[in-house]
């Protein structure tokens, strides 16, 4: 597990989910979510403060989870939320390229979570060298 990674995907999503709910805006207009001359309606932010919330505790998580299982599981989430956000802002937001950006936005930093756990299994094989079969006798060098 690559934790550095882990972690930066944490702190950026952490710092992004307090900005949304402090100003819902910064998600409603991109997404296509925004009225006339870009002002969000109070029900759009009342909808979309509890997922920058979710981003925000989620992200804190990976930010602080101790390495191990706590990481692990802290990165499982994010990925689940961010893929999720995938399908279900691919499927409902208005307009084809705002759905196609935000999947590939959410798809995109799924993925950093994703090779930050899968990085462990490739760096450990690289340090522990070739392998040898059972019973190949001793190295010739």
């Amino acid at each position: 597990m690559k934790v550095s990674l882990l972690r930066a995907v944490g702190v950026a999503t952490a710092a992004y989910g307090v900005a949304v709910a402090a100003a819902p805006g910064l998600l409603a207009r991109p997404s296509g979510l925004a009225g006339d001359g870009g002002r969000t309606a109070p029900e759009v932010r009342t909808s979309l403060r509890p997922l920058a919330w979710r981003d925000a505790v989620s992200g804190l998580a990976m930010a602080l989870a101790p390495d191990g299982p706590a990481l692990r599981t802290a990165a499982y989430v994010r990925i689940a939320a961010d893929f999720g956000d995938a399908v279900l802002l691919g499927a409902t937001l208005p307009g084809r390229a705002r759905r196609v950006g935000a999947v590939a936005v959410s798809v995109g930093w799924g993925a950093l979570s994703v090779a930050g756990l899968l990085a462990d299994g490739q760096k450990q094989e690289a340090r522990k060298g070739p392998t040898r079969p059972r019973g190949a006798g001793p190295r010739r060098g």
